[in-house]
């Protein structure tokens, strides 16, 4: 890997290429275990696609991927991939043998398929995490598009412009590492990680090279934030996060990365603080997976129909 692991902006170097995944097809075997399970069959005319995780099936991305397809008139099979969680490169290696032109990556593999590719993207650098792999050439290119997804549904979707906000990203784990680069991008007045492990989210912030700052939960006491981004998996636990009162700045924006039919415990909270407005990161997914389409098919999908389809479903 790269030795230099500081966000940087997107004028980063690529990783120096390494041996490929794909240099080993000719002599990889699968045991039973290992044999990769997909959720459709695709018919021979298509070029393939896939989101490789597990568990996986509940997958929301053949759905959107689909939608996508149709709507530009691309030829395309997406489906899901369910690979051992010791056998991801054999899943990969696989799936290229099997035709396959690029796949999304989600968890727990994010961190893998950044070891795995042979180049990468600076925002994938930035990452340290991959969620987008394309084959091409016998080589593997490793991109993240998370973080843009994210900053794409803030912007255009809920038209909160980040530019000149006081932003505050919940969450020192992979989730808001993938993220940081694309919100710097976007100029904020202040980038500020806070999470329970203080010494998590300052390590974190040191990688963005003095342009945010790392703190505890309890160092925000007396601050308040135009932008709240939860990054943390509070909700999936159903709990809420330790933040002091008036955190939430008139007019802001809680945004939460988890997203589910009910409001998340996040959201509930920011509601009871005082939060002007809210949402979840059901968005994000969409955003991101218009990204990683335009990446493999250079043709940049409209996602807000879909959205709303998404949430009306």
């Amino acid at each position: 890997m790269t030795e230099d692991r500081k966000i940087t902006g997107a004028d980063a170097p690529r990783e120096k290429a390494k041996p490929s995944v794909a240099q080993g097809l000719s002599t990889a075997t699968a045991t039973p275990e290992q044999t990769l399970q997909s959720s459709v069959l695709c018919p021979q005319s298509s070029e393939l696609y896939a989101v490789f995780g597990n568990p996986v099936a509940h997958s929301r991305s053949p759905r959107i991927h689909a939608a996508f397809a149709q709507q530009t008139g691309e030829r395309l099979c997406y489906e899901t991939r369910l690979a051992p969680l010791d056998g991801f490169a054999d899943a990969v290696r696989q799936f290229i043998q099997a035709g396959g032109k690029g796949a999304n990556v989600t968890v727990p593999f994010k961190e893998e398929a950044f070891r795995l590719a042979d180049e990468l993207s600076p925002r994938a650098l930035a990452a340290q995490a991959v969620n987008t792999l394309s084959f091409t050439a016998g080589r593997v290119f490793g991109d993240n598009t998370d973080g843009a997804g994210l900053v794409r549904d803030i912007e255009n979707n809920l038209a909160f412009p980040i530019a000149g906000r006081r932003v505050l990203l919940l969450g020192a784990g992979g989730a808001a590492r993938g993220v940081i680069l694309p919100l710097l991008e976007q100029n904020p007045a202040t980038l500020t990680i806070a999470n329970r492990n203080a010494d998590k989210a300052r390590t974190l912030a040191e990688l963005a090279a003095s342009r945010a700052r790392g703190t505890g939960f309890a160092e925000l006491a007396g601050q308040s934030f135009d932008l709240i981004i939860n990054a943390t998996s509070a909700s999936l636990a159903g709990a809420t996060l330790p933040l002091p009162d008036g955190i939430f700045a008139a007019g802001s924006l809680a945004y939460d990365m988890m997203y589910g039919k009910d409001e998340t415990p996040f959201l509930a909270q920011a509601r009871n603080a005082g939060a002007a407005r809210r949402s979840d990161g059901l968005g994000m997914l969409v955003e991101q997976a218009a990204e990683s389409f335009f990446i493999w098919r250079q043709k940049r999908p409209q996602t807000r129909d879909l959205l709303a389809e998404l949430r009306a479903s």
